[in-house]
């Protein structure tokens, strides 16, 4: 499963808005999917960890 934050339109976010105000509190929309990961073999593990000290991010 893989989640990261929700694009929402207008009327969704204002909502939140509308009751992170009455909660007095910040709220976070995540939208989560089901994914498969793909089967990856040593070398090219080795070619995304490289890629990973390089830049940073996870991959």
């Amino acid at each position: 499963m893989l989640c990261s934050f929700s694009t929402l339109d207008n009327t969704n976010l204002e909502a939140i808005q509308a009751l992170e105000k009455e909660l007095g509190k910040m709220l976070l929309s995540f939208s989560c999917h089901d994914i498969e990961s793909a089967v990856i073999d040593d070398e090219e593990l080795s070619k995304i960890s490289e890629l990973e000290k390089k830049l940073g991010p996870v991959l």
